[in-house]
C-alpha cells in the first residue's frame, strides 16, 4: 500500500493529496457501512447506478463517494464502473479503523478546537457515537485480538459456568463465549446504552436472550450485584485504558476483584501507547486513537505502566500476549493474587 500511496502522492500537489485523503477517510467508512467495499471484494467490479438503485442510494452521492476513493487509488473508476485499485486490499482490511475515526469519533474531531481549550474541559465536554464505535470495534477486535484471545481461552483449566464482559459494546464477545461454552450464562456490562441496544438485538437474533443479562452501568463505579458472585471468567477488551490514571487503575482492579469474588481468570486486552516511534512512522489507527484519547483526557498507558499495577491491584500476571498490530495491542492473562 505504501508504494501505491507514494506513487499517487508524487503526482499531485502534496496539500491537495492531504485534503483528498481526509475526504477519502470518510468515504472508506461510509463505503464499508453501505456495502460498497464488500461488494467490490466479492465481485471485483461494480456498476454504481445499479448498486445505488438496488440499495436505495442517491446515485450522484454514490458516484461522488467512488471519486473520493479513486483519488487515493482505493478504486479505479471508468465513468460509473469501479474496480479495486492499488490500495484496495489494505484499505479493505483496515476499514473498521476508518469507520471508528469518521463515524464513531467524528464529533470529537469536528470539535477539536473547542475540546482543546482548557476552559471547556469540564463536565461532559465531548461526544462520540457509541453505536458506531461498537460497530467498528467489533471488527477491530476480530482483526487485532481474537486469535490471541482464543489461545488464552483454549488454555483455561475448566469451562466457566458464568462469564462477564466489562465494556461489552456490541455483545460479540459474550455471544462468542456462549458458543464456545453452551452451558454457560453471560453478563455484559457497558455504560453506553446505544451499544447495549446493539448487543440486545444481536442476543435476540442469536436466540440467547434468556442466557444473557445486559447491564447498563459504569465499570468504574458500579455497585455489587448478586449475579456478580457467580462469575468465573472475566473479560475486558478495548476499555482498560479507562481505568487510568494509576491510582484509579489500582483501585478499579481491586474493586473488580471484590465485585467478582469467584472470578479466577481475568483476560484484559487493550491498546497501549506508542513508545520510540517517530510521528511520521506511526501505523494506521495509532495516531487517531492516541489523539482522540488525548482530547478526551484519557491516559493511554504503556505496557510497562500496566505491568506495574497488577500486584498492587490484587491480580497476578500469568501470561502476556503482545500483539502490536496497530496500537500496541496486548492481552494480559490475570489470575487472583
Amino acid at each position: 500500500m505504501n508504494d501505491a500511496l507514494n506513487a499517487t502522492a508524487d503526482t499531485v500537489d502534496p496539500v491537495a493529496y492531504i485534503f483528498n485523503s481526509a475526504v477519502a477517510a470518510s468515504a472508506i467508512g461510509a463505503a464499508w457501512e453501505l456495502g460498497i467495499l464488500d461488494a467490490l471484494q466479492a465481485n471485483g467490479t461494480l456498476e454504481l447506478p445499479q448498486f445505488a438503485a438496488e440499495h436505495g442510494l442517491d446515485p450522484q452521492s454514490t458516484l461522488g463517494l467512488a471519486r473520493a476513493l479513486a483519488a487515493v487509488d482505493i478504486v479505479e473508476r471508468i465513468d460509473t464502473k469501479v474496480m479495486p485499485g492499488g490500495n484496495f486490499a489494505d484499505a479493505y482490511r483496515n476499514r473498521s479503523f476508518f469507520h471508528w475515526l469518521t463515524r464513531g469519533s467524528a464529533e470529537l474531531f469536528r470539535r477539536m478546537p473547542d475540546v482543546a481549550r482548557t476552559a471547556n474541559r469540564t463536565g461532559e465536554f465531548y461526544q462520540r457515537d457509541a453505536a458506531a464505535i461498537a460497530y467498528a470495534c467489533k471488527e477491530i477486535s476480530e482483526l487485532t485480538y481474537d486469535p490471541w484471545f482464543w489461545d488464552a481461552i483454549d488454555g483455561l483449566a475448566s469451562s466457566p459456568a458464568v462469564v462477564a464482559d466489562l465494556g461489552c459494546g456490541s455483545g460479540t464477545r459474550i455471544l462468542q463465549l456462549l458458543d464456545r461454552f453452551p452451558a454457560a450464562r453471560a453478563l455484559g456490562i457497558d455504560v453506553a446504552e446505544p451499544a447495549l441496544a446493539v448487543a440486545a438485538d444481536a442476543t435476540a437474533k442469536a436466540g440467547l436472550t434468556e442466557k444473557v443479562t445486559l447491564i447498563a452501568d459504569d465499570v468504574l463505579t458500579m455497585a455489587a450485584r448478586p449475579e456478580f458472585a457467580e462469575v468465573e471468567l472475566l473479560t475486558c477488551f478495548m476499555m482498560g485504558h479507562d481505568f487510568w490514571p494509576r491510582q484509579r487503575c489500582v483501585a478499579t482492579l481491586r474493586r473488580v476483584a471484590a465485585l467478582f469474588p469467584s472470578a479466577n481468570t481475568f483476560l484484559l486486552g487493550d491498546a497501549t501507547r506508542s513508545t520510540g516511534v517517530a510521528d511520521k512512522d506511526l501505523p494506521v489507527f495509532a495516531l487517531g486513537f492516541e489523539l482522540a484519547h488525548d482530547l478526551m483526557g484519557t491516559f493511554i498507558p504503556t505496557i510497562a505502566d500496566w505491568e506495574s499495577v497488577f500486584a498492587e491491584g490484587g491480580w497476578r500476571l500469568r501470561e502476556q500476549h503482545r500483539i502490536g498490530i496497530a496500537v500496541g495491542e496486548v492481552i494480559f492473562e490475570l489470575e487472583r493474587a
